[in-house]
């Protein structure tokens, strides 16, 4: 258990949290939340010591081991990858050592003996005689293949070195693992199996991460922290979001009775109760929202952006047409034989296994790049706007906000004056002052609110989204998402956020550099249909 106890951590002014008194107990996953900047990182590094708050305590259960999840991949730079892992058990690997120091000995003592016995009892009670095979275990499951696991770390690709780290953390069944954003780096695979991992983990978890159905899938409980405070709610993310917003209504409905809004809450509490049963984290959330009382709901004093996209006319029948489009880069295929009409009514989810072939797509249809040969054309009526997923390239001035936004305004937009350009602003958070902010000082998730806001500007009828979940905090993901699952318009959509993907297509198309998988289905059937699994390793061979 971990027991945190008056905690104050203030940067001058500044003040991140005061008076935070919170306990973390033994079976239960917590979900760190909060806006972009609200310290859920830094929680994690008071815990683990590795930052000093100003006042107050984390006091540990004693004999407990902790475990986090490092950032620094090239922190072990010079280890084979099979001994970073074992490394991340240190007291495991500090007696490992010892018995190879005294066993190289010359002059073997009686004393030694009997240091060795003890040496050899420890080494078997924290599992040391099958460290290297779970190490090596760990590794395969998590992705990183035989071959890499001799090698030196600073040897092997960056996107393995992530797992390395990850599986540095989950070695030895450590009593207390801290997770700072684990699915970032990873594949849908991959973080399936995470999810797995963490649903049967029965210690203490405490995982920060922008992904809801990981957080969903994982979590019993969402520590949220929002205004110097950090409070614990029962549950999983989308639970402690639909509960804290049906709350907030209740609260302003003033024409209800009090016994109405009152069951209310507890048919809405009974009914996700229900679901719970459904999901990986089964037992432990089902029991945990039986004995929740609707007391213990809050409503969120959260700010949502209002992301809108206004239709300026319908698309016709001809939308984009793509022909046989091929693209290689340093002579890596990363897609061929690229072929598809979008319809009415699609909102398509964009597959690879090369994250940069979606990126290269979205480039060859926007004309930023070239394709090697094949072509596409967009229809006539065709209004798009586009999240690229690198956005420097908008933001190399210094006009402020409005001046910034003022560039973008489409010819079709009469009567630009301050209150139109506030408005775009204002939806994404943006106010008063905030709208005369220079653009080179912007942080990646402002670069992003803005470039939606300069997305709202133009009236799309199709929008192709690269990423968008980057950068963003979970109330803007959250606003994101809603608004593209209500958009009539077209959606080109590709994200490593699972929610986003299934929420929002309705077909789906993987590219691949033999051609594609084009299916007329929901995010998560295409990832479960045996048959397109069949044809996907046929094509990735």
């Amino acid at each position: 258990m971990i027991s945190v106890k008056d905690l104050k951590l203030a940067y001058g002014k500044r003040v991140l949290f005061e008076e935070v008194n919170l306990n973390f107990t033994k079976g239960n996953c917590y979900g760190v939340i909060g806006a972009n900047g609200a310290g859920k990182s830094t929680f994690l590094k008071i815990l683990s010591g590795e930052i000093e708050p100003n006042k107050g305590t984390v006091e540990i259960t004693p004999g407990e081991r902790m475990a986090v999840l490092k950032q620094n991949q090239f922190e072990f730079d010079e280890v084979t990858v099979l001994n970073a892992v074992m490394m991340g058990h240190s007291k495991l690997w500090a007696l490992a050592n010892e018995r190879e120091v005294l066993y190289a000995k010359e002059d073997f003592t009686e004393e030694d003996g009997i240091l060795a016995g003890h040496l050899e009892h420890d080494f078997g009670e924290m599992g040391g005689y099958t460290a290297e095979s779970d190490a090596a275990t760990l590794l395969s499951e998590l992705g990183v293949k035989e071959e890499f696991q001799q090698s030196q770390m600073k040897d092997i690709p960056s996107n393995l070195k992530v797992r390395v780290l990850l599986a540095q953390a989950l070695f030895g069944n450590p009593d207390i693992l801290l997770l700072d954003e684990p699915t970032n780096g990873l594949d849908i695979d991959t973080i399936s199996w995470l999810e797995n991992f963490l649903a049967d983990y029965e210690n203490v978890v405490l995982v920060v991460s922008h992904d809801r159905h990981f957080l969903d899938a994982v979590c019993t409980h969402v520590a949220d922290v929002d205004r110097q405070k950090i409070k614990i709610f029962t549950g999983n993310y989308t639970f402690w979001y639909q509960s804290s917003q049906l709350m907030a209504r209740q609260l302003s409905d003033k024409n209800k009775k009090v016994e109405e809004k009152r069951q209310a809450l507890i048919d809405f509490i009974a009914r996700f109760s229900a679901n719970a049963s459904k999901s990986k984290q089964a037992t432990a959330r089902k029991k945990a929202l039986e004995k929740l009382t609707i007391e213990e709901i809050e409503p969120s004093y959260r700010k949502y952006p209002g992301i809108i996209f206004q239709q300026l006319r319908e698309v016709g029948n001809q939308i984009l047409n793509v022909e046989k489009l091929k693209k290689t880069v340093e002579g890596r295929v990363l897609f061929s034989d690229v072929t598809f009409t979008v319809n009415r009514g699609d909102k398509i989810a964009l597959l690879s296994k090369d994250p940069l072939a979606i990126t290269v797509f979205f480039n060859i249809i926007t004309a930023e790049t070239i394709a090697d040969s094949g072509s596409y054309e967009w229809g006539s009526t065709v209004t798009h706007a586009y999240l690229p997923q690198e956005n420097s390239q908008y933001f190399t001035g210094e006009d402020n906000l409005m001046d910034w936004l003022r560039q973008f305004v489409p010819d079709h937009v009469k009567d630009v004056d301050e209150p139109f350009l506030r408005g775009f602003l204002g939806k994404m958070l943006f106010s008063g002052d905030d709208v005369l902010k220079k653009t080179n000082v912007l942080s990646g998730g402002e670069k992003v609110r803005c470039m939606i806001s300069r997305m709202m500007l133009q009236n799309p009828n199709v929008i192709l989204l690269d990423q968008p979940t980057n950068h963003l905090d979970l109330e803007s993901i959250q606003s994101f998402n809603e608004q593209c699952t209500d958009y009539k318009g077209i959606v080109l959509l590709t994200s490593h956020d699972h929610t986003f993907m299934e929420t929002v297509a309705n077909r789906v198309i993987e590219l691949t550099p033999k051609g594609i998988i084009d299916r007329l289905t929901t995010f998560d059937e295409y990832l479960q249909d045996d048959r397109v699994k069949k044809i996907r390793e046929e094509l990735y061979q």
